[in-house]
């Protein structure tokens, strides 16, 4: 049964919760308990809107949170479109994830729930592949460009810059320094720059 419009707000009010407070305070700091003072919400209320307790609601923020890493990245990964956009991106994907520093509510989410879960593993692969995708058209319009080599594999590159990324932010999330994330987005874009026929 489809929720109303009030009920839909309030769902997303506790998962914008959620996820504040795992930001704040790491998973530690993700109790129901905390996640219903910050919320404004009681004990019912949240068992309403997510019956299976707190793995529905991790699964929840982790949708959420999947779904925010692209939006933080627009418009600029949308619009890949010259070396100055891919710059502007580059910066913008540094400055998410430095002020994000080492509590990161999608990693935390999917880390609790297990990697090995259909639900996760879908999570998961469907905001790796939506990422791929953006990267690639970007690489094909420099292509068409003739600003990288026309001969490279898009799909290939893009996943590379992923790879780059996902490791800088493992690093990042590590030792609360960009250094690895912003060497693996430099040498990427390097390797295309330096791919012009």
């Amino acid at each position: 049964m489809p929720l109303t419009r009030k009920g839909a707000a309030t769902r997303q009010r506790i998962v914008d919760g959620a996820a504040e407070q795992i930001r704040e305070h790491g998973v530690l700091g993700a109790r129901l308990e905390d996640v219903m003072a910050r919320t404004a919400t009681s004990k019912s209320q949240l068992f309403h809107y997510f019956p299976g307790g707190k793995d529905e609601l991790l699964l929840a923020v982790a949708r959420h949170e999947a779904a925010r890493v692209l939006e933080d990245q627009q418009p600029e990964l949308g619009a890949l479109t010259s070396w100055d956009a891919w710059r502007q991106w580059r910066d913008k994907v540094i400055a998410r994830y430095r002020a994000q520093g080492v509590n990161c509510p999608l990693h935390t989410a999917l880390a609790r729930l297990g990697d090995a879960t259909d639900a996760t593993r879908a999570v998961t692969c469907e905001l790796l592949a939506q990422w791929q995708r953006q990267l690639a058209a970007g690489i094909r319009h420099l292509q068409a460009d003739g600003e990288t080599a026309p001969g490279l594999d898009a799909d290939r590159e893009a996943a590379a810059l992923l790879a780059g990324i996902q490791g800088g932010v493992l690093i990042l999330m590590a030792t609360g320094a960009t250094t690895h994330l912003e060497a693996a987005l430099d040498t990427g874009l390097d390797r295309l720059r330096g791919a012009r026929p």
